[in-house]
């Protein structure tokens, strides 16, 4: 069974600019503690169902690629897309966008996938014992640098 962890922050500033921000592959270095940086492939230049992406992260030491590819890309509400290496699918990650009063809520999700069987490989890649721990402390790092960002804070 998936594990979904959400994490939900108030960003001042319009439904649309959040997803033309967070839809930008090619951005996600400038909000994520982990991603350092993305680019599109397989002849794709933007966020359509479909598109596919290499994903360059870190943690400590540890260096990997995942491969992602667009599930959702409904512009001003939803971004997601799915993680796989090696032909394997182990995780969802995705991004929903509500409209408020003073500019939108953003909720980023992902559900972890792998099987108690690839626990091990997955730590040793990553460098990562705790990944739904990690996950909830760069989520929130991520929505935090996103709204500095956006709200002309950073």
């Amino acid at each position: 069974m998936a594990e979904r962890i959400e994490i939900s922050r108030d960003i001042a500033a319009p439904p649309e600019a959040v997803y033309e921000a967070i839809s930008d592959v090619t951005r996600m270095g400038e909000w994520s503690e982990e991603c350092h940086s993305c680019e599109w492939t397989g002849g794709f230049d933007g966020p359509v169902v479909g598109a596919t992406f290499e994903g360059h992260n870190r943690h400590g030491d540890n260096e990997w690629t995942s491969e992602g590819t667009v599930i959702e890309a409904d512009p001003g509400r939803t971004f997601a897309f799915e993680c796989s290496m090696f032909g394997f699918h182990y995780s969802t990650w995705g991004y929903r966008i509500e409209p408020t009063e003073a500019g939108c809520r953003v909720t980023e999700w992902t559900e972890d996938l792998r099987p108690e069987e690839a626990m091990e490989l997955s730590k040793q890649i990553s460098g990562v014992d705790d990944r739904a721990a990690r996950n909830r402390q760069t989520m929130s790092g991520t929505l935090e640098r996103l709204a500095a960002a956006l709200e002309g804070r950073a």
